[in-house]
């Protein structure tokens, strides 16, 4: 992404800005604040870090009615849970436990048909619906499922979803439609933890995708080239 702004807590702006110089960190108090940041964008990404208090609703309903391409992860699963609605532009990207409160089952039934659920999460909530676990699955309206055949265990960790978020939406904000910056985020960031995992699974830190993912995606353009 040619720019990415980050809109947070005014307590953590300041500190995100020390740790991430290349992020543009704004503090916003509530919805109306944080207005004139979505009006520049090509994409959103919401969730991971939202809480599903007063804040983070307010914040949620704003970037549902920003009308952009969007992907939905973490507490906003949550609130989309307890509030279902549709839409043909966005990514759902769901772990199981967030999968099942999608749908109102337990975690079992999700793991017991991830292939119906994904479809069936697509179908009620529209858009695409990545469903995160040992082989990822990518689901949209249309029949077609795919499911990702790389990644590993070492991939189940704090953070490495949140890494998959970044990727999706960045690539939905260079034009990719729903469906392809799912495709292409997952292969991509699954690829970047088989590189981590070359070393070893154990102990792999979502800050350690990075370079590798930057590998990943170059790799690709330059054979496209």
């Amino acid at each position: 992404a040619g720019l990415v702004v980050l809109a947070t807590h005014p307590a953590h702006a300041a500190s995100i800005g020390a740790a991430r110089p290349e992020l543009i960190a704004y503090g916003v108090n509530d919805a109306s604040t944080i207005q004139p940041l979505l009006a520049g964008t090509h994409a959103l990404a919401v969730g991971p870090g939202l809480g599903q208090g007063e804040w983070g609703r307010g914040l949620w309903q704003a970037v549902l009615a920003a009308g952009k391409p969007l992907v939905v992860d973490a507490d906003a699963l949550n609130l989309l849970a307890a509030q279902p609605s549709s839409r043909s532009d966005w990514v759902l990207t769901p772990h199981p436990g967030e999968a099942a409160r999608l749908l109102g089952v337990s975690v079992a039934d999700i793991q017991s048909d991830r292939f119906a659920a994904a479809r069936a999460i697509a179908q009620r909530y529209g858009g695409v619906c990545v469903l995160k676990g040992s082989g990822t699955l990518i689901s949209h309206s249309e029949p077609s499922m795919w499911l990702c055949d790389r990644g590993n265990p070492g991939l189940a960790t704090g953070g490495s979803g949140d890494v998959l978020t970044g990727v999706i939406v960045a690539l939905l904000a260079q034009g990719l439609a729903p469906i392809e910056a799912a495709r292409l985020g997952v292969w991509v960031h699954a690829s970047a933890g088989d590189r981590v995992a070359a070393s070893g699974e154990r102990g792999i830190l979502a800050s350690d995708l990075l370079a590798p993912l930057r590998d990943a995606i170059n790799s690709i353009v330059s054979h496209d080239d």
